[in-house]
C-alpha cells in the first residue's frame, strides 16, 4: 500500500543546520524509500523580524519558505511566537500558522495521514490539522515532550488531549510509553518503536586510523561523551569521576563533544580539579565525524538525568565501543546485555566505579557492533509503514461502512 504522508515536526534538518533532528530525518528518508511512499515535510519555524536583535533565532529568520533536502521537499511556514511568554499557546500558534499551507498541499494531492514528532507543541498542532482536514494522525513522543512538559500545569491538559485524539500514539522507548500512559490516560495501545542506526555512517574504524584522522597524539585509554553542554547530560559528574580514578589511571583522557550554556561551568570545574590536559572540551562535532571518536575511544559515557532513546548510545555500540551510562529513560533498553556496557547510578562515585570496571574488562567490539547494527533505520521504516497502513486501512473500512447506501 503506497502512502502519501505529511510529516509534521519542528525537529528536522535544514540547509543551515543539517544535524537538527537528524533522527527524524533518518526515519522519514527511509520511509520515503519504501514501496514508493510519497512524503512531504512541514517543519514550521517561529517568525522573527530581521530587525529584532536576537541570535537564538537567526536560523529561523534565514531559512527559505521551502527547500529540498536530498529527495525530500521541506516546507518552513512561519508562525508567531513570543519565547517563554507564549509557551501555553505554542501549539495553537503553530496550528494557525501552518493551516493555510497544509490545506493547499492537501487540495493539490491528498494526504493519507499526518506523521507528527514531539507531542507538544508539534503533535498538538498536528492533531488540530488532522481534525480540520479529516486526516488520521500518528504522534511519536521523543523525550522532553513527555519527561518534562507535563509538569507545566497549563500544558499538561493539551498533551493529554493530543494523546487521546491521535489515531496512533508511539514512543521511542518502553520507559517513555509508561509515562505517556500515565499522562494521557489513553485507552488505545501505545506502540514502542525505537530509533535505528545509520549503518552507512556508523561502522567500526580502526582505532589507530581514527586517532590519526582526529590528530589524537597521546596514548592510553580514552573516554568520549557526546551531548549538549547542559546540566541534564551530567558531564560535570563524569569530569568528577575522571578525577576520582586519576590516581589509579593517570593516562585516561576524557573528550566531551558538544556545545551549550554549561561550557563555562565545565571549564571552571576542569581547572579547579586540575584536569587541564586530561579533560578536553572538543566542541560540537559533525555527525559524520562521530564514528571516528567512538571508534578510537576505549568507552563512551552518558550520565543523563532523563532521556528518550539516546542515539549516541546506539551509535557508539555500532562502532563497537561499550557504553557506561545512567539508567535514564530508554538507556537500559539499549544496554540490555552486560557485554554491551555498564549501567551506573547518577553520582560521580558510581560513574567512577563503572569506568574502572570498563577499563578492566576485555570487550568483544565486533560483537557489540553486530548487535547494534541489527536495528537499522530500514527496520524502523518498515515498522512505521506497517503500523500506518494497518490503521489507515482500518479507518478507511470503518468510514466506508458508515456511509449511507444510495
Amino acid at each position: 500500500m503506497r502512502l502519501r504522508i505529511l510529516t509534521f515536526t519542528s525537529l528536522f534538518p535544514n540547509s543551515i543546520d543539517r544535524e537538527h533532528g537528524i533522527f527524524v530525518y533518518q526515519r522519514v528518508r527511509h520511509l520515503a524509500a519504501r514501496s514508493g511512499n510519497l512524503l512531504e515535510v512541514i517543519a514550521p519555524v517561529p517568525y522573527f523580524p530581521k530587525w529584532l536583535p536576537t541570535s537564538r533565532w537567526k536560523t529561523a529568520r534565514n531559512l527559505p519558505t521551502w527547500e529540498r533536502l536530498d529527495e525530500l521537499i521541506v516546507h518552513h511556514p512561519r508562525y508567531f511566537l513570543l519565547p517563554k511568554v507564549s509557551m501555553p499557546l505554542h501549539g495553537l500558534l503553530m496550528y494557525w500558522g501552518t493551516l493555510p499551507l497544509v490545506r493547499n498541499l492537501h487540495a493539490a494531492a491528498r494526504f493519507d495521514c499526518i506523521d507528527a514528532h514531539y507531542v507538544y507543541p508539534d503533535g498538538f498542532a498536528a492533531v488540530l490539522l488532522g481534525k480540520a482536514l479529516n486526516l488520521p494522525v500518528m504522534v511519536t513522543a521523543r523525550g522532553t515532550d513527555i519527561n518534562v512538559y507535563p509538569s507545566f500545569r497549563m500544558i499538561r491538559p493539551m498533551i493529554r488531549w493530543t494523546l487521546r485524539n491521535a489515531l496512533i500514539c508511539a514512543a521511542v522507548s518502553s520507559a517513555l510509553k509508561e509515562k505517556m500512559a500515565q499522562v494521557g490516560d489513553v485507552s488505545i495501545p501505545i506502540h514502542v518503536i525505537p530509533n535505528g542506526v545509520d549503518a552507512r555512517r556508523f561502522q567500526p574504524v580502526d582505532p589507530n586510523e581514527a586517532r590519526r584522522l582526529l590528530r589524537i597524539e597521546h596514548q592510553g585509554p580514552v573516554v568520549v561523551a557526546v551531548g549538549s553542554l547542559i546540566e541534564q547530560k551530567g558531564h560535570q559528574l563524569l569530569v568528577r569521576a575522571i578525577e576520582l580514578i586519576s590516581g589509579r589511571h593517570p593516562n585516561v583522557h576524557l573528550y566531551i563533544l558538544g556545545h551549550g550554556p554549561y561550557l563555562k561551568t565545565l571549564e571552571r570545574l576542569i581547572e579547579t580539579l586540575g584536569l587541564n590536559g586530561r579533560v578536553h572540551l572538543a566542541g560540537k562535532r559533525p555527525n559524520e565525524e562521530l564514528k571516528l571518536w567512538f571508534s578510537m575511544a576505549t568507552m563512551s559515557c552518558l550520565a543523563s538525568s532523563r532521556e528518550g532513546w539516546p542515539n549516541v548510545v546506539s551509535e557508539s555500540l555500532a562502532c563497537g565501543t561499550p557504553v557506561i551510562a545512567t539508567k535514564a529513560g530508554g538507556i537500559p533498553e539499549i544496554l540490555n546485555r552486560p557485554e554491551l556496557g555498564i549501567l551506573v547510578e547518577r553520582t560521580p562515585e558510581s560513574i567512577a566505579a563503572g569506568l574502572e570496571e570498563g577499563l578492566s574488562r576485555t570487550w568483544e567490539r565486533n560483537s557489540i557492533s553486530r548487535h547494534a547494527l541489527a536495528r537499522t533505520w530500514d527496520t524502523v521504516a518498515r515498522e512505521i509503514e506497517e503500523l500506518l497502513a494497518t490503521h489507515i486501512h482500518s479507518v478507511s473500512s470503518e468510514t466506508s461502512r458508515e456511509k449511507p447506501r444510495t
